[in-house]
Order: structure tokens, then sequence, then C-alpha cells
């Protein structure tokens, strides 16, 4: 017999198997119980959140023979043919890949027909956001007056791609985010009859890691259980998802909040070097970091132990909620901008070492207001890392004018450059902006802007020749030029020699004078 996986197996076949969502299934059956089912539904929600699950029950529903307080008995042979695919009077269409006129064309030919067994001609339409223009426009007319053996359901995870003439015809139900409370009692019933062991601490981390889809959290199950023999554990499905322990999260978070670039960049290489996934790995940063926030605002946690409680106490103590608000910021700018990397490990362990020097700047009430170029150099020496590099936004807004920077061989900065620096701080791309502090702009054809940067170094230019940061900038300097412009990115070091990346990114990291990894990607 052919293995049926997981979440096929375990798909409700009834309203009161489906979980969170009893705000929906109570009102179909009170509508299907008093006989006032309508002709056109919208389902809308996020991926395993019982959209499509619902459908084939409200289909079996308006058909069953022996129905019983609003639900599908699922013995008749109406519901025994809908379940098994049989029955040519329930359709189902996949938007996705049947997006076109004629798909629906062939709908609207179907629907003047009666059914051949069943009440009710049911089309179940999924990822209808898919439709073209034109299907739209086919199906309008179809889903305004269907004849009354007619219903359409229509599932959706972007509503707002629907045009609203679709909208208001239809009744719209809004599936919501299952809470990890009733992913985890689910989960339990269905390792309960497949004979699966598993602890409660695995099972909320499935739940957690599902992100309110039932659908997801039951093929992670399904994968614990591939090559596991035993109780399958917390630690297990850490490791089969590539996300460290806590216990290594919390060292990277400790050493970040205690400036200690030493611990944060030890524990990164060692969890780096078992192969973790970098960006499962920030994204655990980011969630430890945002639930200690929520520990220091109400004192709640659900999915860690008395141990690790204990340590998030002992953190909170030393940290404010607003430089908790920051890094959440800081590294979630930090997650994007290595997706556009090229080297990954160098733009994480920088960028880490970067977030504990701005909380230790963050730290320092006694930050004069302005801080000369002497000053700040003094300051950021400690570490060796350039000062763009470095600088917080408090420092950065303080930061003296860069004329000296401005006088330059290249002919003098363009007029508008300073005012693109500043609209690039205003909107908050302090990634860009520490970057572009000190840099010389000049127009060196009708279409191309150089830029030199005052960065001594290539890590800068490598940053801000990423794809979304260099996009930024160009449409920042078009809108000012009144023109189409791209940049080309110089340094004062690629002006006097010329040198490879790989080199350049060794000169950086001697300079650190911590130990950092190289890994070619």
């Amino acid at each position: 017999m052919a293995y049926t996986a997981l979440y096929r197996k375990f798909r409700p076949l009834n309203f009161n198997e489906m979980v969170g969502q009893e705000h929906i299934t109570e009102t179909l059956k009170r509508q299907i119980i008093a006989n006032r089912v309508g002709h056109a539904y919208l389902f809308n929600g996020g991926r395993g959140t019982g959209k499509t699950s619902a459908a084939k029950i409200l289909a079996r529903a308006v058909n069953c023979l022996n129905p019983h307080d609003g639900e599908p008995c699922n013995e008749c042979e109406i519901c025994k043919a809908i379940i098994s695919g049989s029955l040519t009077d329930v359709v189902e269409m996949d938007a996705a890949s049947n997006n076109s006129v004629e798909d629906i064309r062939s709908i609207r030919e179907e629907v003047n027909f009666l059914p051949t067994r069943a009440k009710y001609r049911v089309y179940i339409i999924d990822e209808v956001h898919m439709l073209s223009t034109g299907a739209f426009n086919a199906l309008l007319k179809t889903l305004e007056e269907p004849p009354e053996h007619v219903k359409f359901i229509l599932a959706t995870t972007e509503p707002q791609k629907l045009p609203a003439t679709i909208l208001s015809r239809c009744q719209r139900f809004d599936f919501k985010r299952i809470c990890n409370e009733d992913v985890v009692k689910r989960l339990k019933v269905i390792c309960k009859e497949s004979n699966i062991e598993i602890t409660d601490e695995a099972l909320k981390i499935i739940a957690v890691l599902s992100e309110g889809a039932m659908r997801d959290a039951i093929s992670i199950l399904e994968r614990c259980t591939g090559e596991k023999n035993g109780i399958i554990d917390e630690s297990y499905v850490r490791e089969l998802v590539g996300i460290p322990q806590n216990k290594q999260i919390y060292e990277v978070v400790k050493g970040i909040l205690e400036n200690n670039s030493n611990i944060v960049l030890e524990t990164t290489n060692n969890i780096i070097n078992q192969g973790k996934d970098i960006d499962n790995f920030l994204w655990e940063i980011i969630k430890y970091i945002k639930d200690l926030l929520v520990y220091k605002s109400c004192n709640n946690l659900d999915i860690y132990n008395a141990e690790e409680k204990e340590q998030m106490a002992n953190l909170s103590k030393i940290v404010t909620k607003d430089k908790l608000l920051s890094l959440i910021y800081d590294l979630s700018e930090l997650s994007n901008n290595i997706k556009w990397s090229s080297q990954k490990v160098i733009m994480f362990q920088v960028g880490l070492i970067k977030a504990c020097i701005e909380l230790e700047v963050r730290n320092d009430t006694t930050i004069p207001q302005k801080i000369s170029k002497e000053q700040l150099n003094e300051n950021t020496n400690k570490m060796n890392i350039e000062k763009n590099d470095v600088e917080t936004n408090k420092v950065h807004s303080k930061i003296e004018s860069n004329e000296k920077n401005n006088k330059s061989s290249n002919g003098g900065n363009l007029p508008y450059w300073n005012n693109v620096i500043d609209k690039v701080k205003q909107n908050g791309k302090m990634g860009i902006y520490v970057n572009l502090i000190g840099s010389v702009a000049r127009e060196i054809n009708d279409m191309t802007i150089e830029v030199e940067l005052a960065n001594k170094n290539s890590f800068a230019k490598q940053v801000l020749e990423t794809y979304e940061n260099k996009s930024e900038l160009e449409k920042l300097v078009s809108i000012e030029a009144g023109k189409t412009m791209n940049i080309k990115f110089t340094s004062q070091e690629s002006n006097k020699q010329s040198k490879n990346n790989a080199d350049s990114i060794e000169n950086m990291i001697t300079g650190l004078d911590i130990p950092i990894n190289i890994i070619d990607e």
C-alpha cells in the first residue's frame, strides 16, 4: 500500500476536527442546518490554516444524504465519492496553473448542466488570486447570478489581489493563524494515533516553527519521524531543522548585551562550524531578543523551561526595552543585507560585532553633545574597526561636517549629493548612511556618477554594492538629478592600488584582531 503523508492522512473530515477556526466552522454549520448556504464563499488566510479542508467539508455537507448538526456523515455514497475524488459534481481547480480565460469559460459552460448525482455542483477554486484579469471578468457574471444548483468556494492567501467586484459577490471568511496551544493539541492526537513518541518541549518547538500553519507543523513532525528511533526530544528537532540550541543563542545575546565581542565570535564560530544555517541562526537570535523584550514587558514566556527563564531574567536586568528594540531593528536590517551578500559569514559576524559596539555607545550616557573626528577615531580604535562601520545613529547625527573630505581631485561634490545622504538617514537606512559619511560624488557622464568613499577598506564598498542598497541609492540620486542615473563606487584604497575583494576582506579581518573564519560560498 502506498505511503500517505501525515498531513493528508490527518486532513480534517468534518468541521469539529478543524483546529483554531471555530469562528468560521460554527457559522458554516448554522447555515447548513438552516438551509441558508450562500452561492459563493471566499476563504482567506495564511498557508496551512485549513482553507482547502473547510472547502471540501462544506462541499460534502451541502450534498450529504445524512447530514447531522451541519456536519457531513462521510459514510453515504455521495460523501465517499467526494472523498475519493470520483464524483464529477465537485470540481477542484488550481488557479495557479489554470488561470486563463478558457479555463473559466469551461466552467461557465458546465454550470448550465444539472449535477449528475449530487444536489449541488460545487467548484472549489484554490489560489484564486492567480487568475488573469480576463479570467476574473469571465467569472464575474457567473459568480453574480449562478444557477441554483451551483456553489462556488474560492480560496486565497492574498485577497487584496482580487477585484472588488469579485469580493462583493462572496461571503468572506478570514482564517486566522492557529495558536501554538491548538497546534500542540492536534499534534498530540496525531502522535497518539501514529505511535510517535515525542516530548512536550519538542511539540512546542514544532508549533513555534510552524508559525500558525497546521500543515507545516505536521510536515515538520513527519520529518522528525523519518530517521529517529525512540523518543523525539527538543534537541533533535532543533538539530533537524538546523537551528542552534537555546544555550548557544543565550551566549550570543548575552555577549552582545555585555559588549563582549570575543564571546560572540567564539560562539558563532562554533555554531557555523557545525554547519548551521546562518539565516536560521540570525532568526533565532532576533526571536530570542524579541522574547526577552516580551518577558521584560509582561513577564510572559511559554516555550522556555525554568533554567532558560532564569537566564532571561538575569539578562533583562542589564538592558532596557529601548535598547532591545534597537537591537531587533539593527539585526533585522542585517538579515536583509545578508540575503544579497556573497560572503554571508563575514557580513554576519561583523554585523554582530557592530551590534556589540553600538550597544556600548548607547549605554554610554556621558557622550558629549559634539564629538570631533579625533575623539571618534580614538573610541573606535579600541576594536580597530573603521569609524563608519561602528558608530550609532546618535553619534552620527552629531558628527561635524566633512568639508575636508569633500575637497577632492574629482572636481568637487555634486550639489545634491549631501541631500541624498540626508534622505538615506531620514529613511532609516543606517547601514547605507554610515558607509557614505565623508564620501564625494561627481558626474562622469550623463548617466553615471562616481562615488568615492571615505573608508580606506573595501568592506563599505562591498556593503553599498549589494543589490538592495545600490538600488535604493540610485533611486534617490535619480530623483535629485531629474533623470535615470547609475552609481559607480570607488574607495581611497582602490584609487591607490588594485586589489581583489578577497584580499580586502582579509585585511579588514586582520585589523579586527578577532578570529573570524572565511567560508567561500
